[in-house]
């Protein structure tokens, strides 16, 4: 973990500071170098739907760590022994997939803090070089940051008290998700959609939680369009999205 980058990335958001990532989905050292070497203010490792195993993800973690920027892993599940696992790689933060209410969201926070906050297991990992770090990682008592995906529609039912949760830093919508919970699937420009959209960001606002959503178009104008509404955490694309799209266009 880096303490002083992930204060750094909190205090920027809770002034309401907007905030750029990558979005990785190939496990390949050469791609994080690349994308970490970019104007991103952090990179995110998806376990869910990325070709990711614990063993790669060490690796990739460590080429991100040399361009001083923040690593997030988007959890694969909620499965409470993943998140241990992905903090000891190194990584400073976890988004949280498809959170439906509060204690889903308690359960996996206590168990990404230390006791006496929260209930992970201390011990020598990669985070803290194997013990070398061990008693310094302990004493700073940095937090990891903790992103709640909101991609159900009962998350939305739900959202006034995951907003309460105490240590949530930013909400992210998953569109595609989202969408489809709706019935309307990728149609982002459905009333229905919007109207949901909306409706999360009054209610994040209201809590002073920033918000964010995933584009996933490679158009940063479609990013310059979410900033102007208010979302403040953004991920932009994919390292596969963009090599796809990338291979096509130069065949036209």
């Amino acid at each position: 973990m880096q303490p002083h980058l992930i204060n750094k990335l909190r205090v920027k958001l809770k002034k309401g500071k907007p905030t750029i990532g990558g979005w990785m989905q190939i496990s390949n050292s050469n791609i994080a170098e690349i994308m970490a070497d970019a104007k991103y203010d952090w990179i995110a490792f998806d376990l869910e739907h990325g070709s990711f195993s614990m063993n790669s993800l060490a690796d990739l973690v460590r080429t991100v760590e040399i361009k001083k920027k923040i690593k997030f892993a988007r959890l694969p599940n909620k499965n409470l022994e993943i998140c241990a696992q992905v903090l000891d790689s190194g990584c400073d933060g976890i988004i949280i997939p498809n959170v439906k209410n509060k204690n889903e969201l308690i359960k996996i926070r206590d168990n990404s803090y230390f006791p006496p906050d929260g209930k992970r297991g201390v011990g020598f990992s990669r985070s803290n070089l194997f013990g070398k770090k061990f008693k310094q990682n302990i004493k700073n008592k940095t937090k990891p940051l903790i992103v709640a995906m909101i991609e159900n529609k009962e998350g939305v039912e739900n959202l006034d008290e995951i907003l309460s949760v105490k240590g949530l830093d930013a909400i992210l919508i998953g569109p595609y998700d989202l969408s489809s919970s709706l019935k309307v699937t990728g149609k982002f420009n459905h009333p229905k959609f919007k109207s949901i959209i909306k409706h999360i960001m009054i209610k994040a606002k209201k809590r002073k939680i920033p918000i964010g959503i995933h584009v996933l178009e490679n158009k940063f104008k479609s990013v310059k369009f979410y900033l102007r509404k208010g979302f403040k955490f953004i991920p932009y694309g994919t390292d596969a999205y963009f090599l796809n799209n990338s291979i096509t266009d130069s065949f036209r």
